[in-house]
C-alpha cells in the first residue's frame, strides 16, 4: 500500500466578546484537541491525515463542529509543503511528537 501523508491545517477567527461566543470558542477548541489537532500558533491547528479521503472526512466533521459568528478556513497540504513552512520569527517547538512516526496503522 502506498499512503501520501498530508497535512490539515485549520485557521479561526472567532468572536469572544460576550461570555456565549467564549463558551462556543472553548467547545470549538476542544472540539480541535480532542480529535487530535495540534495548536502550531494561537488560532491555527493542524492534524496529520492518511490520505484525501480521510481529510474529506475531518473536514466535514470541522464543518459539523462550526461556530456560527467569526471565520474558520481549512487548508490541506502535502506532508512535503508542510515542511518545507520557514521560520521568520521563533522556532519549531519540539515538546511535541507530531509527525508520522506516531502514527499506527492497524
Amino acid at each position: 500500500m502506498n499512503y501520501r501523508f498530508m497535512r490539515l491545517i485549520v485557521f479561526f477567527d472567532l468572536p469572544v466578546a460576550t461570555s456565549a461566543e467564549r463558551r462556543e470558542y472553548a467547545r470549538f477548541r476542544k472540539f480541535l484537541i480532542k480529535s487530535g489537532f495540534v495548536m502550531m500558533q494561537e488560532s491555527v491547528y493542524s492534524k496529520i491525515i492518511l490520505n484525501n479521503t480521510a481529510g474529506d472526512a475531518l473536514k466535514e466533521n470541522v464543518r459539523k463542529n462550526r461556530v456560527k459568528g467569526g471565520i474558520i478556513q481549512m487548508l490541506t497540504v502535502t506532508e512535503k509543503q508542510f515542511a518545507a513552512i520557514e521560520y521568520v520569527t521563533g522556532e519549531k517547538h519540539t515538546d511535541i511528537i507530531d509527525s508520522d512516526e506516531r502514527f499506527v496503522l492497524i
